[in-house]
């Protein structure tokens, strides 16, 4: 329980590259994937972190050498928040940029295709936000954690 089969910094390097790893895989994956989880997604998250728990420990499975990956990981994700809240282009790189999805009404299904939201996610994030039609929508933007906000139009004086 208490001997590690291998040397503290070798769970300490691999840590961080397995946690630079998927910070960069699933940063290529997209915004919708980590915002909006289907069920596929959360068993591809599951799946991933079985994967990758034997390239952190070695095959060490000792409570110290646990304890060791959990502190690194931690302390990679404060480290990173803390780095992306002080540098803008580290935020942008990391985070991504909200996207402009629909601007007057006008739906941009280039955007549509790279972001991968289909016209069903479209369709429900506007009724979720309360209209049924894209040409009542001044302004919809996929934010950084993959929701879609909306903005309607204002409607003339009656």
């Amino acid at each position: 329980m208490w001997q590690m089969a291998v040397p503290w910094w070798e769970f300490v390097v691999r840590g961080v590259a397995v946690y630079l790893f998927l910070l960069i895989f699933l940063r290529l994956t997209g915004r919708r994937q980590t915002g909006q989880y289907a069920p596929f997604d959360l068993v591809l998250l599951l799946i991933l972190s079985n994967a990758v728990q034997n390239s952190m420990n070695a095959g060490d499975n000792s409570l110290v050498g646990g304890l060791i990956s959990a502190t690194t990981l931690i302390t990679c994700h404060l480290g990173l928040s803390h780095l992306t809240f002080r540098f803008e282009r580290l935020r942008h790189l990391i985070d991504g940029k909200p996207t402009v999805l629909i601007e007057e009404g006008r739906i941009d299904p280039t955007l549509l295709q790279r972001e991968q939201i289909t016209s069903d996610d479209l369709e429900a994030a506007l009724r979720a936000n309360g209209c049924l039609n894209a040409h009542e929508v001044q302004r919809a933007t996929i934010e950084t954690n993959g929701l879609i906000t909306v903005v309607l139009r204002r409607r003339a004086a009656e």
